[in-house]
């Protein structure tokens, strides 16, 4: 087995002091708030690089690329640490998405990269119904779409790390699970975050005798530096690093069907046999000179990350400035438009027609641009989805059209977003083998009209069905341009997912931003309803402020959101990568 040392998880947080050279990014002026994200640490690499959202996930992506494995391999190692040593956000009693990119193999005749998309999210068990979470009167159970062996959608985690490693892996599949179980066994330091997202779900986690046992010291929180150990979980491990396929049809599977069938839960065996993780198309589509290649539906990411940019169309963001009012109002704006539309039309591409290409038009996004007034901000009651008639129109136009980030010697890149959902998913843990279990039915439109955990309302398109995957945001995405990787990025975030990477990759293709500025740079969010936008505090001038009040938008501001990474690869070839420094993740080269 590999060994590897006990580190002591710590965000390496960079002082950061508002220098006149560093105002044009965050605003630092006499009248700006006080609190200021810290610019984050940034890292080069000619050879490869992963950047993931915890320290040991990504030195256990670096060790796997230094023994020799590809992006796929490095990312499948850092995906299983992320879930021992951030279980709260991520692991295998989840699901998400995979972006894989294969630089072209002659530059010289081919000028593109081949993108693939892998949809490993979570299912609806075949016992779900549309109305199972609404009491007799029509109404919402409160907290039952979020708590509970009720919550829990069919996890695709391991059936997706599994497939694309058959498909694209170097390195033998059990290899690449031994820093995971390493850590499991041996332990790690957990960190003020761990211990915050642990109090705030205590409760919950304190009525489930399995979770409580693992996340609990007797029912108190642990509490930062202290040691963790999850034997349940380094056995699992060790069975799927064996056999994969006994997550779904093995020991495993039954002790996540028993558990199921004793505390009222719907996952049956049978369900977990039928899940098969889904190849799909990106969705892919130009700004300025990039292709930008993103997850398709059942993610809404891609479909509105290329939705609000090409409402931007050919509008000089960068002469107008990063933290303009013009610009903060015009992408607002547009934010709007787009959260309208994925409240109507945005579903499982396998149960609902998605309108992709009318939704990506660019003849449709100009006709939304030409509504936007630049000096006066409309409500949320004044934009609604468009018409399926509005959509007609552009049904024949051409299409021209917690995250971990790595890539390696060759330029395989892999952008990848996963989850369980909420903070520590639906608080539960599989008994018997330590498995924390996901709440993504709560993603599901549980009655028109309804908001979920995000505020995100949904509607018909997105109604529970058996077998169907609820529409999520994540939004792995990867740029590409004549066949060079310019960069990959994503983010954790819930609704704020879109926005965030949009701002990511707006700070590296207009602004002409590094890594590190990039994933530093203030952030600012709407998602239509509710009809706020969230501007992080500290991060824009008093003016900005106002001037935005003046324009009518309703202002709240935020402490920073998110936790994005970013790898950017410059035209010599170097690659440059950051950790969003409002999480602990960390960069780790891979030579």
């Amino acid at each position: 087995m590999l060994q590897i040392s006990l580190l002591k998880t710590k965000s390496q947080i960079l002082l950061f002091t508002c220098l006149t050279i560093s105002i044009s990014l965050f605003g630092c002026t006499q009248n700006s708030p006080k609190s200021v994200t810290p610019i984050a640490e940034l890292k080069r690499s000619k050879q490869s690089i992963v950047v993931s959202a915890h320290p040991l996930a990504s030195e256990a992506g670096k060790l796997i690329l230094q023994k020799g494995g590809n992006a796929v391999d490095a990312a499948i190692a850092t995906a299983f640490a992320i879930s021992v040593v951030e279980p709260f956000s991520a692991g295998i009693g989840g699901g998400g998405f995979l972006l894989l990119g294969i630089p072209p193999e002659n530059p010289e005749t081919q000028k593109q990269y081949k993108i693939q998309a892998l949809d490993f999210r979570e299912r609806a068990p075949k016992a779900a119904t549309q109305n199972m979470y609404l009491n007799s009167q029509g109404e919402i159970e409160k907290r039952a779409s979020l708590d509970g062996h009720l919550a829990v959608g069919v996890p695709g985690t391991v059936a997706g790390l599994y497939t694309v490693h058959k498909n694209y892996g170097k390195l033998p599949w059990s290899e690449l699970l031994q820093p995971a179980i390493s850590y499991a066994q041996n332990g790690f330091e957990v960190s003020d975050r761990f211990v915050n997202r642990l109090e705030r779900r205590l409760e919950v986690i304190n009525k489930n005798v399995a979770a409580r046992e693992i996340f609990t010291k007797d029912g108190e929180a642990y509490q930062s530096g202290d040691l963790l150990i999850q034997n349940d979980k380094a056995q699992t491990l060790e069975t799927i690093a064996k056999n994969p396929q006994s997550f779904y049809t093995g020991k495993i599977a039954q002790a996540v069907a028993n558990d199921m069938a004793a505390n009222g839960g719907l996952i049956t065996l049978e369900d977990l046999k039928n899940y098969t993780p889904i190849w799909r198309q990106p969705i892919c589509g130009n700004f300025r000179q990039a292709e930008i290649c993103a997850m398709s539906p059942p993610s809404s990411g891609g479909v509105h990350l290329l939705q609000i940019l090409n409402i931007v169309g050919e509008t000089n963001l960068q002469e107008w400035g990063n933290k303009n009012p013009d610009t903060i109002h015009l992408l607002t704006e547009a934010m709007r438009v787009a959260y309208a539309d994925r409240s109507k039309y945005l579903g499982d591409p396998d149960f609902v027609q998605v309108p992709v290409r009318e939704l990506t038009s660019p003849s449709y996004a100009q006709q939304q641009r030409q509504n936007i007034n630049l000096q006066q901000v409309r409500s949320s009651s004044e934009v609604q989805p468009a018409s399926p008639e509005t959509l007609e129109r552009y049904i024949w136009e051409s299409p021209d059209t917690t995250h971990l980030t790595v890539v390696d010697r060759e330029r395989k890149v892999v952008s990848m977003t996963y989850t369980i959902n909420g903070s520590f998913g639906a608080g539960v843990v599989a008994a018997g083998t330590g498995i924390l279990l996901n709440n993504e039915m709560d993603d599901f439109a549980a009655a028109p009209g309804v908001p979920n955990l995000y505020g995100l309302v949904g509607g018909e398109a997105n109604a529970i069905a058996p077998g169907k995957t609820p529409l999520s945001s994540m939004t792995p995405t990867i740029v590409t341009q004549d066949g060079r990787l310019i960069m990959a990025t994503g983010s954790p975030g819930g609704s704020t997912i879109i926005t965030t990477v949009l701002q990511v990759v707006l700070n590296v293709l207009e602004y002409q931003m590094n890594a590190a500025e990039a994933v530093s740079a203030p952030r600012f969010h709407h998602q239509w309803l509710p009809d706020r936008l969230l501007l992080e505090t500290g991060g824009f001038s008093e003016a900005t402020v106002n001037e935005l009040k003046q324009r009518g938008h309703n202002i709240v501001m935020r402490d920073g959101w998110g936790n994005a990474n970013v790898v950017v690869q410059d035209e010599s070839g170097m690659l440059e990568a950051a950790a969003d420094p409002r999480g602990e993740g960390e960069v780790r080269v891979g030579e």
